[in-house]
């Protein structure tokens, strides 16, 4: 059994965990989450349907079903990750299940914004660093990841990952975490309110 989820919030400078594969280009966001489940009223029970019709069809072989892989928290991907609809359950579904960070060699723009937004950082490699990774076949295979100089360790490997600058600098500042910063800045956004001149109109009856 999973943990409690609990969401990132804040400053997110640095992700340890185990590594889990999943190797296969142009896996699109209809297969992450498939579209039956878009009709949630919220995204808590979107983990447990993650990767649903993959999982099936592989009859408990699935990478997100091996035992050795239920604590994983850091997904290796490999090129156009997250391509097809543009749905924000996507990424919800692989944070519930409890993905914490992305590796690959390429993300889908949309899938890689509506992740950023959510506190999952995405990261690329190298075509050949991604494929050394995925065929590590030690189980329990960690790796340390350090936002703030972008590089990942093993025991045995080190990485120097590519992230967009301005991603880079939203964890390290906090700024992806929009509710966050809406409440950091109350005084700001009531004022702002305030100045505006719709919202000074009353109904009368």
């Amino acid at each position: 059994m999973k943990s409690e989820f609990i969401p990132p919030i804040g400053k997110i400078t640095q992700i340890n965990g185990q590594c889990i594969s999943l190797i296969g280009n142009d896996i699109d966001t209809d297969r992450i989450i498939p579209a039956r489940f878009l009709k949630c009223v919220n995204f808590d029970s979107l983990g447990e349907s993650v990767f649903e019709d993959d999982r099936l069809t592989l009859n408990g072989r699935h990478p997100f079903d091996l035992e050795e892989n239920k604590n994983a928290t850091i997904l290796i991907v490999n090129s156009n990750f997250g391509c097809g609809s543009s749905r924000e359950h996507a990424p919800q579904a692989l944070m519930r299940w409890g993905i914490k960070a992305i590796i690959g060699e390429s993300f889908a723009d949309i899938f890689y914004s509506n992740c950023i937004a959510i506190g999952i950082p995405c990261f690329t490699l190298p075509k050949t660093s991604i494929q050394e990774i995925q065929k590590t076949r030690e189980i329990n295979f960690f790796l340390e990841i350090d936002l703030k100089s972008s590089i990942a360790r093993s025991k045995d490997l080190n990485f120097i990952l590519e992230i967009k600058e301005s991603s880079r600098k939203m964890f390290l500042s906090g700024e992806w975490d929009a509710t966050a910063t809406l409440l950091k800045n109350e005084t700001l956004v009531e004022k702002k309110f305030k100045e505006l001149p719709y919202s000074k109109f009353e109904y009368v009856n």
